[in-house]
């Protein structure tokens, strides 16, 4: 074990951190090197219902619904002021328990308090409106808090997914009950301790770690909670969304994709290939938007293969605290997932330019990076998520082929056209079905644009002023003077 990381982490529920009921831990690993670097309290359904009954607790007793509005966006600038404190610390737990570089894990940080300072400052700026009705009739609406936000988090970006949920909720007057996922949740139980540091009141945020078939399962089924935002897998969101229907509850839903890039002949072709390798290569491909895809005019197909398959050749693969510049994937389930996808792309009849195994001689889950040439539309591995380094190269030789084929998938989260012509640009974002789409570089946006899926991409949608509408409900209140 590391002596940087504390060995053993409590949940945090009701403003105390608590063992687990059962007694039992769930040991942490390091993806780089494949050994056990903490243990965490494992949650079962016992803690569940502690977790659900202090949120319930503090929303009925009104702590956060009563705080006047700029009073909760203060509190969440202190939030993000204890958080960044704490930043060296978060930013090795992030190497360490999640396989990122450390640049992107005091990127995370960073991302994080970004958004704790954004809706802090959106607190008091929710606002209703007034209906006309006539003479004797004074008509209003205002944004009314669900109750109790049930919330279960992904591995990939713990901490800054689930801060943005945990302070939406917070800021519209909800309260919290937090799943951190299993694989990588040290992370989240800095951000319950900024919260605690910062004066949250107790009950309002409750932070747990458990194994998704049973706390995960039972906090999406508990019979207390009002609401629930979760981002994962389909067949996984399948199952929330089934425990969600038998209490006709609202959700916010974040199930993935498989997401195009669409490169036109007129474009600039270092600079796609450069931006779809970021797309693809950043934290080994675990992003829910990464470019998995890429579809590329026939006329420019050979020199992109070229330069996609320089990129992916030239980066470092390694320990991200060692600067590598890509690091592992998260478990040997994921990497022995991704493995076997690749080689039945080679059955399908797709080529690998390079890559397609698990990178040799490394203790930890480290894939190479892979780009697979000759590829069909509907070969399994251009219809199905990696969620792991590898990119598919596909040819088109019409725009609208190019549309067909970008659109031809379950997924619908992101897309990316590069050309150089404006209205082939908005011809193509137009016709694209995503729930955002970039043009001449990935992940153009931020924390201030509203971002989700189409599709069995999911619905609803998080990041921008238009996240907070998943967290309220319209309430109406008409008086006859």
């Amino acid at each position: 074990m590391t002596s940087d990381i504390r060995h053993y982490w409590r949940n945090y529920i009701g403003g105390l951190w608590v063992d687990g009921s059962s007694g039992e831990t769930i040991v942490v690993e390091n993806p780089a090197t494949a050994e056990p670097i903490a243990e965490v309290a494992r949650a079962v359904a016992a803690d569940v219902d502690r977790a659900v009954a202090a949120a319930r607790s503090a929303f009925a007793s009104r702590v956060m619904l009563d705080m006047p509005p700029a009073e909760r966006g203060r509190l969440m600038f202190e939030v993000a002021r204890q958080l960044s404190t704490m930043a060296d610390e978060i930013a090795e737990i992030e190497c360490l328990d999640n396989g990122k570089t450390l640049a992107s894990g005091r990127n995370e940080v960073a991302l994080t308090v970004r958004y704790l300072q954004y809706y802090g400052g959106m607190a008091d700026k929710l606002e209703g409106r007034q209906i006309p009705l006539g003479p004797g009739v004074v008509d209003y609406t205002v944004h009314a808090p669900f109750g109790v936000s049930a919330q279960i988090v992904p591995w990939n970006g713990p901490l800054p997914v689930g801060a943005r949920s945990v302070c939406c909720a917070l800021v519209t007057g909800n309260t919290v009950v937090l799943k951190s996922p299993e694989d990588s949740p040290l992370s989240l139980f800095k951000l319950a301790e900024a919260c605690e540091r910062a004066g949250v009141p107790p009950g309002a945020v409750n932070i747990l770690c458990g194994y998704g078939h049973d706390a995960g399962a039972a906090l999406a089924a508990h019979r207390d909670i009002d609401h629930i935002v979760f981002t994962g897998s389909v067949d996984t969101g399948k199952r929330v969304l089934r425990a969600a229907a038998e209490r006709v509850i609202p959700c916010v839903m974040e199930l993935g994709g498989k997401s195009a890039a669409i490169v036109h002949a007129d474009a600039d072709l270092e600079r796609a290939a450069k931006n779809a390798a970021r797309g693809i290569f950043v934290h080994a491909g675990q992003i829910c938007s990464a470019a998995s895809r890429v579809i590329v005019h026939r006329s420019i197909h050979e020199e992109f293969v070229d330069r996609m398959t320089r990129e992916a050749r030239e980066r470092s693969v390694g320990p991200g605290i060692d600067g590598c510049a890509m690091g592992p994937l998260i478990s040997q389930r994921q990497l022995a997932r991704v493995e076997q996808l690749c080689k039945l792309g080679v059955q399908e009849g797709a080529v690998l330019a390079t890559g397609g195994a698990r990178v040799a001689g490394r203790r930890g889950h480290f894939m190479a990076p892979t780009v697979f040439r000759d590829v069909r539309p509907d070969m399994r591995i251009a219809q199905e998520e990696f969620f792991g380094p590898v990119v598919v190269v596909i040819p088109f030789d019409t725009p609208d082929e190019a549309i067909a084929i970008a659109n031809g998938t379950d997924y619908g989260l992101a897309a990316v056209v590069f050309t150089r012509d404006l209205a082939l640009a908005h011809w193509t974002a137009d016709r694209l079905v995503a729930g955002q789409v970039y043009v001449n570089d990935w992940w153009v946006g931020g924390v201030e644009t509203p971002f989700g899926g189409t599709k069995r991409s999911g619905y609803g949608r998080e990041k921008g002023q238009e996240a907070l509408l998943g967290y309220v409900q319209t309430k109406n209140v008409g008086i006859r003077l």
